[in-house]
């Protein structure tokens, strides 16, 4: 199961089909005063569709149930629509299926469960629409209903079907944004480290007259890396690299911090008065802090080059910079700090 619950898609199914029956039998007593006795009877196997509905949801046949119930509600509008004629507006409702088929079908692929096809569906409500409403323009309704009858229900099944319209509209709108914003957030995090990315970072880089000349960004590299890897396996190193990656989040917690790539990360400095301060102070943690895995202890250190916005012109060159920094302090010895 992806995002979607089945528990929760089954509780609000069985809420909308026990919504859809109480319509059932509200229409069927009015179907009584208006004198439309086929639709009256009608509505006896209609309610008995929706008391089956219960039985497939319980048993997780939700396929099933979408393909009858849709099928259901379609022809039950369309007989209406013919029968009572389209200014009652039963024929509406098939304005308000095409969404809710959609929906349907992206729950579906949330669940990883089979798709219906929408096409089919449109087309056949597509199909029902135009026929019924036709029929009634050429040959009139089945029965004559009283007009004040018909100004009610146009009314209520318009309220209904725009209610319908928004809901749906409403729902698909902020799944999108959603889904959109989830989307975002992958793209620009580290999977490993849960740290920004590199595609982050640099967007943030690029931010034009976002700087002021003493902000400062530091290039961090873990020493001798390959070795760790080569020594105690690569499951260690990427426990190495994730529990660093949380000592900087707990050490420069007002800076953005990135995985700039395999060992090395980025950190953005904005108005930090002491940037060298705060980076020996998280040299120090990495050092102090006991890194253990599968009951070895590593020792782990790192080289850090700082490189302070004023005097480059471009963002490659003050990354350069601090990278240049970062490689001068790991030619004389490692374990320090660069500017």
């Amino acid at each position: 199961m992806n995002t979607m619950n089945l528990e929760s898609v089954k509780k609000l199914t069985y809420i909308v089909n026990t919504f859809i029956l109480i319509i059932v039998i509200g229409l069927m007593g009015f179907f009584y005063l208006c004198g439309a006795e086929f639709l009256v009877y009608f509505s006896i196997p209609t309610m008995v569709v929706y008391l089956i509905g219960y039985y497939l949801i319980a048993k997780d046949w939700l396929y099933a149930y979408v393909w009858i119930v849709y099928a259901w509600i379609t022809l039950y509008m369309g007989l209406c629509t013919i029968c009572l004629g389209y200014t009652f507006g039963f024929h509406l409702y098939t304005l308000s299926m095409i969404p809710i088929i959609y929906y349907t079908n992206y729950m579906a692929y949330k669940m990883n469960v089979k798709m219906i096809k929408t096409w089919i569906f449109s087309a056949a409500i597509l199909i029902c629409y135009l026929f019924c409403t036709i029929y009634v323009s050429v040959r009139g309704p089945v029965y004559d209903a009283s007009n004040t009858y018909a100004a009610i229900f146009w009314t209520m099944n318009s309220v209904i079907v725009f209610c319908f319209l928004i809901t749906y509209t409403r729902i698909l709108i902020n799944t999108i944004i959603s889904s959109e914003e989830k989307l975002k957030a992958l793209s620009y995090t580290d999977r490993l480290t849960g740290l920004y990315n590199r595609h982050y970072m640099m967007d943030q880089l690029e931010q034009p007259n976002a700087f002021s000349p003493t902000d400062t960004i530091a290039m961090i590299d873990l020493d001798d890396f390959k070795k760790i890897n080569d020594i105690y396996g690569h499951n260690a190193g990427d426990y190495v690299l994730m529990k660093s990656a949380e000592i900087m989040k707990s050490t420069c917690k007002d800076a953005v911090i990135s995985r700039w790539g395999g060992e090395e990360f980025l950190i953005l400095m904005k108005g930090q008065a002491d940037a060298k301060g705060l980076m020996e102070t998280l040299r120090k943690s990495v050092q102090e802090t006991a890194f253990t895995f599968e009951f070895q202890k590593i020792p782990v250190s790192v080289t850090i080059g700082l490189a302070e916005k004023n005097g480059f012109s471009t963002v490659d060159k003050w990354v350069q910079k601090a990278d240049e920094n970062l490689y001068l302090g790991k030619n004389n010895g490692k374990n320090q700090v660069v500017e």
